[in-house]
């Protein structure tokens, strides 16, 4: 392979997934991780991808708000159009991170009164926006990494919240093994989160579905809606229609 096949496959890999690790790279690309270091870097030199020890960081999750940096941008706002069907006057919610609920937060009518909690700064800065939203920010570690918080605070918080929605963004989803992260403390707050909550709703674009991280949150079983950039009936959420609501 080419290096420059090989730098995009790996700037495809990051955007999709925001973060990868080198050592992840070295198995897939069947390379060394100092040739995958070495990309990494002149990646990082030319302003394509964000260098961190042991991996590399996506742009777009770094900088949200830099409309030129968001991955799938469209995918992600008819993603968040199709999440707000779930959410109703009255309704208490849990919110997670990443640019998909900062879009769906930006979409919240503006009379709609619920309570949202969040663990994420950037989507309560929205929430806040809305007139007839209560915020509640869960406190905890700023991960610089992701932009939520995180650690053993946020978790007690959270086995004291009973909400009636979790809205979650993910890695990877399949039907084998459901929700998978590569993040292990992110995968700890995940599963509180849900612990904590009546239904799940998993907001994914379609690149996706049907992959797998290191680390499982929880089992597809735990999946109340999907929430795709497909429409319903696309023949590639058939199988996941068997275990849960496509939307």
């Amino acid at each position: 392979m080419l290096k420059e096949e090989r730098q995009a496959y790996i700037i495809h890999q990051i955007n999709l997934h925001n973060k990868v690790l080198s050592s992840d790279l070295s198995v897939q690309l069947n390379v060394s991780e100092d040739t995958i270091r070495r990309d990494l870097n002149e990646l990082a030199e030319n302003g394509q991808v964000i260098k961190v020890y042991g991996g590399a960081l996506s742009k777009s999750f770094q900088f949200p708000f830099q409309e030129g940096n968001v991955y799938a941008k469209e995918g992600k706002k008819e993603i968040a159009l199709k999440a707000l069907s779930l959410i109703s006057s009255g309704m208490t919610i849990l919110i997670g991170g990443g640019t998909t609920m900062i879009e769906l937060a930006r979409l919240i009518p503006n009379d709609l009164q619920c309570t949202f909690f969040t663990i994420s700064p950037l989507v309560a800065l929205e929430l806040a926006e809305k007139d007839n939203i209560e915020v509640f920010l869960l406190g905890g570690k700023l991960s610089r990494n992701t932009n939520i918080v995180t650690g053993s605070q946020v978790i007690n918080e959270l086995s004291d919240l009973r909400v009636d929605l979790c809205l979650l963004g993910t890695n990877s989803l399949s039907i084998e093994e459901g929700i998978t992260d590569s993040d292990w403390e992110v995968v700890q707050i995940k599963r509180a989160m849900i612990k904590c909550s009546k239904s799940l709703a998993i907001m994914s674009i379609a690149e996706k579905l049907n992959s797998n991280q290191k680390m499982r949150v929880a089992p597809l079983k735990e999946v109340s809606y999907l929430v795709t950039d497909l429409e319903a009936t696309d023949p590639r959420l058939k199988d996941f229609a068997n275990h849960l609501k496509v939307i």
